[in-house]
């Protein structure tokens, strides 16, 4: 028999099992945004979540980092159950990019890098700037790792710039890599392709394919660009009006009819089993 759950219901420390949610469900008034929501991201994996506008992708996010409470379902992490606090997000190994760059004005690309760092790292950085005896050396091991990252995203040459004297795909990458210093577990990606260029997607593709082998990250991603999520996703999952309405890989996920009506509102499986046409605000309830 394996080990007995812990007294909130959640099982023993499992690593294996990486994030998961069960049967999520969270409304705002009257408005219900997401409703039995099932996902999993295992470690090493890359799951990605689509669906229109309003579909609920982002509160998935929001629930994941705690600025949103669910009022029924679990979150787990590892087997445990999960009740996340945004500024406590970095202790459980999960890290968040931004929809835009968020990073500080006044700070180079390094020092933003640096001030994503976790735990002693950070006292290091905050140390730095009081002054204190050992901050040379502290500052020193901060920005070396910095710049490492910074050059294993090919901006390791941009590290003393300000992010306003650089071009919005470098930002982008920058905002990655404080990501990244924070050595995440999970990290979850909020439309990183947004305002990138089909070559810029390209680049960005590839590094997010090799964020598991080389950081051991698993991501969670949502974006737009099914271009991008289709060429490096492992699973995805599809919502529309909060619901999941299809899992799987990509292929799987392609030529599912519920896709397409959530996406296109069309060729939705009508009741008899036939293909027809179905207006995009109709698109809610898919017939299977």
């Amino acid at each position: 028999m394996g080990a007995p759950p812990h007294e909130d219901g959640s099982s023993p420390h499992d690593p294996a099992r990486g994030l998961e949610l069960a049967g999520v469900g969270v409304r705002f008034g009257g408005l219900t945004a997401l409703e039995d929501v099932s996902l999993r991201v295992p470690p090493g994996r890359i799951v990605g979540v689509i669906g229109p506008n309003g579909a609920g992708k982002t509160t998935v996010f929001n629930v994941v980092c705690g600025f949103v409470v669910p009022h029924a379902g679990t979150i787990t992490l590892d087997g445990r159950r999960l009740r996340p606090r945004p500024h406590r997000l970095t202790r459980l190994g999960i890290a968040r990019t931004l929809q835009g760059v968020g990073l500080f004005a006044g700070l180079t690309l390094a020092e933003n890098v640096m001030a994503g760092a976790t735990g002693s790292a950070r006292a290091g950085f905050l140390s730095s700037l009081l002054a204190t005896p050992w901050a040379a050396r502290e500052e020193r091991r901060l920005r070396t790792g910095a710049v490492e990252i910074l050059e294993r995203l090919g901006i390791g040459g941009h590290a003393d710039a300000l992010p306003a004297t650089l071009p919005y795909a470098i930002q982008k990458k920058a905002g990655l890599a404080r990501a990244l210093a924070a050595r995440p577990r999970l990290l979850l990606l909020d439309e990183p392709a947004g305002g990138l260029g089909a070559e810029e997607i390209d680049e960005l593709a590839a590094l997010i394919r090799g964020l598991p082998a080389a950081a051991g990250t698993a991501v969670l991603l949502v974006e737009h660009h099914m271009d991008l999520v289709m060429s490096v996703c492992d699973e995805i999952v599809v919502l529309d009006f909060g619901r999941v309405v299809a899992t799987g890989t990509p292929d799987q996920v392609r030529g599912d009819p519920a896709v397409a009506a959530a996406y296109l509102g069309t060729e939705a499986i009508t009741p008899d089993g036939t293909p027809g046409a179905v207006a995009p605000e109709e698109t809610g309830t898919v017939t299977r």
